[in-house]
């Protein structure tokens, strides 16, 4: 059965950090008057006769504290449906499900190594292919368009090199060849950046990283514009299952609560980073779009509120990797990001180490590469923890 769609309601409103706590949906429960939307477990709901329901059914179709969280989303991102599923995967799996055999996805060359494994290893059985596109170069993106092609998927900034593309062109362009845009929104979050507004048909989000904001959930999020698309992945929702729990729900909309002021401290810690990193001559590369130095600078600036609180670097030749990561004491080496705690990862082995290696070069994925999440810690200790290790690295 298809989801019944999200009751939207206007943005009451008029700044972003308020909607985040009073949105509709999630800033009382219209049952009991509680200003935390209580966790509706019940898998199943009462039908007065057979097919015949108010709002719910079954756990897999509708839940109360599920469809406030598809609400919240929906509203933030400025969409008239919103989606939840059990991980950013599933969610992604499920806008695959909207294209048949026989048609091409165009995603960009430097993209989560998650979303390249889905493509390459398991769309591939059912004939959706995938050409990757530098999506920095509108010409070449215009020039990728065949009769064949269904979808352009954007990360902006991408994982993890950075990069910026132009999100209103590309929205131009998809629109002019009437083909479906989706733009991954998990680094900016819409606090930051609304590709929904700038043109894009669906944004999908890793919730599992800033939204959630506290490295114990796993979630995925869509929110579109398009009613028609929304029905649809709403039906793909329903019949394959991937839905997110209720108390997940519940976790996902008290950490979206708090994200302006996480966000703000994120940015202003990952600003800092940034700059020590900038000018420290052990640093051969650094990746950051809210640098004025970077290529990326002015594409971000004129598309989003902030470069956010990811960037990559590399260590000039000679540095010893083991002995930077051991020399870490605060900054915890593990996947994911967007937690209040600053985490690192080396893509190359760890978040990316699906991508072939070949690839991977091509791209600009090197082995030295390095990326941190900048967590909300004091960034004194952050700046601290950074020097010890990078020394270590070359006197090791």
């Amino acid at each position: 059965m298809s989801q019944p769609e999200n009751k939207h309601r206007p943005v009451r409103y008029k700044e972003f950090a308020s909607s985040l706590i009073h949105a509709a949906g999630i800033s009382r429960d219209k049952h009991t008057g509680a200003v935390t939307l209580p966790i509706y477990f019940s898998s199943t709901f009462r039908q007065a006769q057979p097919a015949e329901f108010e709002n719910w059914e079954y756990i897999r179709s509708g839940n109360p504290t599920r469809d406030a969280i598809e609400e919240l989303i929906a509203e933030l991102e400025g969409g008239i449906t919103g989606l939840a599923f059990s991980s950013g995967m599933a969610a992604l799996h499920a806008i695959c499900g909207l294209f048949k055999q026989g048609e091409r996805i165009i995603i960009g060359t430097s993209v989560y190594g998650g979303t390249f494994r889905l493509l390459d290893r398991v769309m591939s059985n059912f004939g959706i292919t995938y050409t990757q596109v530098d999506t920095q170069d509108l010409s070449a993106v215009e020039a990728a368009i065949s009769p064949d092609v269904a979808a352009i998927f954007v990360e902006s900034p991408t994982n993890p090199l950075l990069t910026t593309c132009n999100l209103r062109e590309i929205a131009k362009i998809t629109q002019k060849h009437g083909i479906i845009s989706v733009a991954d929104n998990t680094f900016m979050t819409p606090y930051l950046q609304k590709p929904l507004k700038l043109g894009f048909d669906i944004v999908v989000h890793s919730a599992s990283k800033y939204l959630g904001g506290h490295s114990d959930l796993l979630a995925g999020l869509i929110a579109v514009k398009n009613k028609e698309i929304g029905e649809k992945l709403a039906y793909l929702q329903n019949a394959t299952g991937a839905v997110l729990a209720p108390f997940d729900c519940f976790l996902l909309q008290r950490g979206i609560k708090t994200l302006a002021v996480r966000m703000d401290r994120h940015i202003e810690n990952a600003t800092a980073v940034a700059e020590f990193l900038s000018q420290n001559p052990q640093v051969a590369k650094i990746y950051y779009p809210g640098l004025p130095s970077s290529p990326d600078y002015e594409t971000n600036r004129l598309q989003a509120k902030s470069a956010g609180a990811m960037l990559s670097f590399e260590l000039r030749a000679g540095a010893n990797l083991r002995a930077f990561f051991s020399a870490l004491e605060m900054i915890t080496l593990a996947e994911s990001l967007g937690g209040v705690e600053t985490l690192i990862c080396h893509p190359a082995k760890m978040t990316h180490a699906a991508i072939p290696p070949e690839i991977r070069q091509k791209t600009g994925i090197s082995d030295n590469l390095i990326r941190l999440s900048v967590g909300i810690e004091d960034k004194k200790d952050i700046l601290a923890d950074l020097e010890r290790a990078i020394s270590a690295a070359f006197d090791a």
